[in-house]
């Protein structure tokens, strides 16, 4: 495995970014990996290792650049989640197109990467990310998925409930049975917008978890559903960025 850790250069300045692809057989499939709200921290750097030895370049970049490089979430105080949740705040669709732009610029340019065939996983806050994503880069994503992501029900114009009609391609949503972020009618709500879309989408709950399951080092870490998770992962990324090769 070849791993970077490297700036990429947005309009809002750099955005520092890992990046993982193995060494032989390439150009291979993209997945961008949008971080959770506790930050970009060698945890997510192992994930990205475990679903990039399978054969993909994955790109995870941290996205609270615009205030902290090195930010991630060491202990959960009532002070430190504040704080959190304030970097959360900053992250917006607007920030998302932004960043989503470099990305895409990036892999464009690098011969490890096939830039045709990408898709994208989003965790927690990142839910909605990967749905803006898609529906602002119609021809670029081939598939995403999220897991556990929050907020995917608003009142805001931009909710992912709402622009999940314009999804251009296949979807993946794992739920946690207990997620005060993503209550059973939040996802009632994201799935009438997914059947509008007529593209092919998926909504699994997971029985017996909590928001957060997939973290091996948070104390809901729940390792069968995490394991599910990752087959499902696997499953549509390389039935939809594999197939083509």
């Amino acid at each position: 495995m070849i791993e970077h850790h490297l700036d990429i250069p947005t309009a809002d300045g750099a955005m520092n970014t890992f990046v993982v692809h193995p060494e032989e057989h390439g150009p291979h499939p993209v997945v961008l990996f949008y971080m959770d709200a506790p930050g970009k921290r060698e945890e997510l750097h192992d994930m990205a290792r475990r679903l990039a030895a399978t054969g993909y370049c994955v790109v995870l970049p941290n996205l609270y650049y615009r205030n902290s490089r090195d930010y991630w979430l060491k202990e959960r105080t009532e002070t430190a989640m504040a704080y959190m949740f304030s970097l959360m705040a900053t992250l917006t669709a607007t920030t998302t197109t932004c960043d989503t732009r470099a990305l895409l610029d990036f892999v464009d340019a690098q011969p490890y990467a096939d830039a045709t065939r990408i898709g994208a996983v989003g965790y927690c806050m990142s839910g909605p990310f990967v749905v803006w994503a898609a529906t602002t880069f119609p021809d670029r994503f081939s598939s995403i998925a999220s897991v556990y992501g929050a907020n995917m029900a608003t009142d805001q114009p931009d909710s992912p409930h709402i622009v999940a009609s314009k999804l251009p391609c296949e979807s993946y949503f794992a739920c946690a049975e207990t997620d005060k972020w993503a209550p059973p009618a939040d996802v009632a709500k994201l799935e009438t917008g997914l059947k509008a879309s007529s593209k092919p989408y998926r909504i699994e709950w997971y029985p017996g978890t909590e928001h957060g399951f997939a973290f091996p080092q948070r104390p809901v870490y729940h390792a069968a559903a995490a394991e599910r998770h990752w087959e499902r992962l696997h499953h549509l990324f390389d039935r939809t960025l594999k197939t083509s090769a």
